[in-house]
Formats: C-alpha cells, structure tokens, sequence
C-alpha cells in the first residue's frame, strides 16, 4: 500500500511476515512508531469521544509500577527482570495502540478507504483461518524466528516473551482427557486464536460478503466452511459462544428480507454441522468442563489479591500459593509447567483487576460501554458490525487476555466506528 496508510497495510495484510520473524503481536509496537512520526506531522490531531477514559486507563497504568515490588497475601515471588520486562512490555503495547487509533481516525477517507481497512482485516481473518487448519493438522509445527537468536537468553527466556516471538502451530493441553492440539497461529495463544478469529470474522463476511460481488461470496463461503475445522478443533468454549450471541445479535437488529435469508442460512449451516464429524467433538468439549476448577481459583485468588490494593493494583501479575487442587503444588526444578497460571491470566478484566486495581477494570468497560452507547443507531453495516465487536469485548474479558493481539484488534473496530461517523 502507497501513501500514508501504508503502516496500517503492513500490520494487517503484512501480518504473516512479522509473525515469522518472531515479532507478531509486537508488530504494532514497531509500526507505532512511523505512525507516530507521521501523526506529529498533521497536527492538530482529533480524538473520539471517550478517548479521556483510555488515557486515564494508561495513567493508571503508570501509577501502578509503585506496586511492582509488593506481593500481596496468597501469592510469591520477588521483584526481578521478568516483572519489570512484563510490565515494561504491557506499557508498550498500551501506548502502540492508543497511536494506531490515533493514526487512523486521522486518516481520511480518500487516504485510506473505510472499505479498504475492512477487506484488509478480512485478508486478516484468511490468514487466521490458514494458521488454525496448521494447528488442526501439524500441530507440532515450530521454528525458531530471527528475533530469538538476537535477543539474549534473560529476555527471551521469559515465558510470557517466549510465547510472543516463537513462531508454533498449535498449544498441546488435556482438555478432553488426552493431548489436544488447539490451533494458534499466527497468534500467540490458543485463546488469542479464537477471540481473534470471532472478530476477524465479523469484519470478513462485511468486507467481502456485503459488499462484495457474486464471485467473492463464493469466496467467502469456502473460507468460512474451512474455517469450520479449525473453529471446532481450538475447544474454544468462549469463541463458541461469541459466534452464537454474534448471529443471535445480527438476527435481531437486521430487518426485512436479510434477516429471513440469515435465518435460512443458520439453520443450513446448523444442520450440516449436526450431520459432520465435528459435532462429537463439540459435545465431547462440552461433557468435559475441565477448566471451570482452575478459572474459578485463579478468579477467586485474583480478587483476594486485588482488594489489598483496590485502586491502583499490582503493576503486574503474581504467581498464587499452589493451585485448585492443593497449596503445596507449585512451580519446581524439574517440573516447569507445574502450578498455576499467573493470576490474571483469564481473561482481560482479571489482568486489570491485579494490574491496576477495579479502576481500572472500570475505566475498561466505561470505555467500550460507551463506544456501544454513542454507535447504536448507526445501522450501517460498519456500525452494527462494530457495535457487535464491542459487545464481543465485553463478553470475552471474563475469559480472554486482550493482550497482545486481541486488544489491538478490539481498537481498530472502535477506529472503525469513529471513522464512520
């Protein structure tokens, strides 16, 4: 892409470049900064409505290295590179993101066409959906990225850095009694696939569907059929269920003939899943709600923590006292993997609960609350698409991180429904 949207172009449609060379997520940490260059040179700069609150969820942010070297009750560990390095690199990715916003709703229309940023997040949603069938059927696919060999083992050694730059296929866990492979590329996360891939997927079927011809339909209709394998095999409950509130939603605020033929089409789809292999793999999934112990721990061990310092937090993560089985169990020599996920780890309103306190839980969701309020009536495809969005980032908190991609994913739909008014 020419011109000054060319950033915009490299981080989505570029995507599988990065994710190769081992940044990924971090892309728009590198990309933040012509954007920025480029953003200064335009002043004055316009923001949307509501921006204050996501300023004041950055300030937050800052204030809350004050707690870096405090471990509250019910949790260990001591103030060392990893949690700086974690922090340092959540600030980052924090202020990348508030200047990708920045940068395109200062784009106009003829720089970059709101349609062309549409289609490119659904040439996004084909490169999520060419990962997952990677993780489905080489799931022991891996490399090591030209970013590990220059970074010195103290950085990426860190497992949270670790799991941003090395290029793997698929996560490998015992969610139906034996080793899965859940899908991740090119994303960092079993988790991050699947929240990416429910909204990715809103943008694709509005980019290349609605506004489509009959030729990119067909598209359209093999690449969600595709994506049908990879969706079922992530035993991803909350993208099941984002995809089931997402129809519901568009049935109820679409109207006339469109909601007749979305219906029809539902009811199709519904009835050639029930009749496929992957059907006893969901109801497989669904009799085996192995993690519901373990969220309901680190949840609850989250908020014990939290209320020791309510209003600005932890900084960062923190490591509790065993796990839901037994306070004895933890991290050891010769078992790594053993323990619990740090908490904070379930989801987005759980890492801000223990990173800057319920402030900044609320300012969260003041935030896209806001952005589903002030949109509502724009019954354009863009804004039902993008109010959608909002709506799935409220549901996903309680179950996703929003970082690292998710989050920037989340930004560009709010972009989008600013740069539609």
């Amino acid at each position: 892409m020419r011109g000054p949207a060319w950033p915009i172009g490299a981080l989505l449609v570029g995507y599988p470049i990065w994710w190769a060379l081992g940044f990924g997520g971090l892309s728009v940490i590198v990309l933040a900064v012509p954007m920025a260059v480029l953003l200064w040179r335009r002043r004055p700069v316009r923001v949307p409505r509501g921006f204050g609150l996501w300023l004041l969820l950055l300030a937050g942010y800052l204030v809350s290295a004050l707690m870096l070297a405090e471990s509250p009750p019910g949790t260990y560990g001591e103030l060392g590179p990893g949690r700086v390095l974690g922090y340092l690199m959540r600030l980052a990715l924090y202020a990348a993101i508030l200047i990708m916003v920045l940068y395109l709703g200062n784009l106009t229309e003829r720089e970059l066409p709101q349609l062309r940023l549409v289609r490119m997040l659904g040439v996004l949603f084909v490169t999520t959906v060419a990962g997952g069938l990677l993780g489905v059927f080489f799931p022991a696919f891996a490399f090591t990225a030209p970013i590990e060999l220059l970074l010195p083992d103290w950085i990426g050694g860190n497992s949270f850095v670790q799991n941003l730059i090395h290029p793997t296929a698929a996560q490998t866990q015992k969610v139906l009694g034996f080793s899965s492979p859940r899908p991740e590329a090119p994303y960092e996360w079993a988790n991050a696939w699947g929240s990416n891939a429910s909204v990715l997927l809103v943008w694709f079927v509005v980019g290349w569907w609605v506004h489509g011809r009959t030729r990119h339909k067909v598209f359209v209709a093999v690449v969600i059929a595709l994506a049908a394998i990879p969706i079922v095999y992530s035993l991803n409950r909350g993208l099941w269920i984002g995809l089931g509130l997402s129809v519901l939603y568009l049935i109820v605020r679409v109207g006339g003939r469109t909601r007749v033929a979305l219906c029809g089409a539902v009811v199709a789809a519904a009835l050639a899943f029930a009749l496929s292999p992957l059907a006893a793999l969901v109801a497989q999934r669904l009799d085996k709600p192995h993690s519901n112990d373990i969220r309901a721990f680190t949840v609850s061990a989250t908020l014990a923590a939290a209320g020791h310092s309510p209003v600005i937090g932890y900084g960062n993560t923190r490591n509790a006292l065993g796990n839901h089985r037994s306070i004895t169990t933890g991290k050891t020599e010769w078992c790594t993997s053993c323990g619990h996920p740090p908490l904070g780890s379930d989801g987005q309103l759980w890492l801000l609960i223990i990173t800057q306190g319920f402030t900044g839980a609320a300012l969260y969701v003041a935030f896209f609350l806001g952005a589903i309020r002030r949109h509502w009536r724009d019954r354009s495809p863009v804004g039902l698409a993008g109010v959608l969005v909002m709506g799935l980032v409220l549901l996903y908190m309680f179950v996703y991180d929003g970082l690292v991609t998710p989050l920037s994913l989340y930004l560009i739909s709010f972009a989008l429904l600013w740069r539609n008014q």
